[in-house]
């Protein structure tokens, strides 16, 4: 039911106990908003490291922000190579800024694009991209 955001913490609740990743991600974001469920850092956290660790790649990338928060750079750089490496677009823009700034080497930042890269590519298919070319004409 819309707007039933405590339904739905109790749903994304028990998805998780089946293992749902995607599950987990959307549990961080109730929880560090507050939403359906009483705001909890702890909770945001561990939900959010649950689904990075298992291959959600805008968890991992959220888990390099939180890193670059609290200012530890190394952490911070090691997960959005990570997410880079699943073929998540934003990653490779935050590794650019690092880069940037003097945070990770030629070397790496080359590797994690070819990573990048090549999971791209591993999703990509004539019937993707004819779905994609119907999406944008409607």
């Amino acid at each position: 039911k819309e707007g039933d955001y405590k339904g739905a913490a109790a749903y994304f609740t028990k998805a998780v106990g089946l293992g749902d990743i995607s599950a987990h991600y959307e549990l961080s974001g109730m929880y560090n908003e507050g939403v359906g469920v009483e705001r909890d850092e702890k909770k945001h956290l561990h939900h959010l490291e649950q689904a990075a660790i298992g291959g959600h790649p805008l968890a991992r990338h959220n888990l390099g922000y939180v890193e670059w928060k609290s200012g530890r750079t190394e952490r911070t750089v090691k997960h959005f190579i990570i997410a880079a490496n699943l073929g998540f677009d934003s990653a490779i823009e935050m590794l650019k800024g690092e880069y940037a700034s003097g945070n990770i080497s030629k070397e790496d930042f080359a590797t994690a694009l070819r990573a990048h890269h090549a999971a791209v590519n591993a999703t990509t298919s004539p019937q993707r991209e004819a779905a994609a070319a119907k999406s944008v004409t409607k």
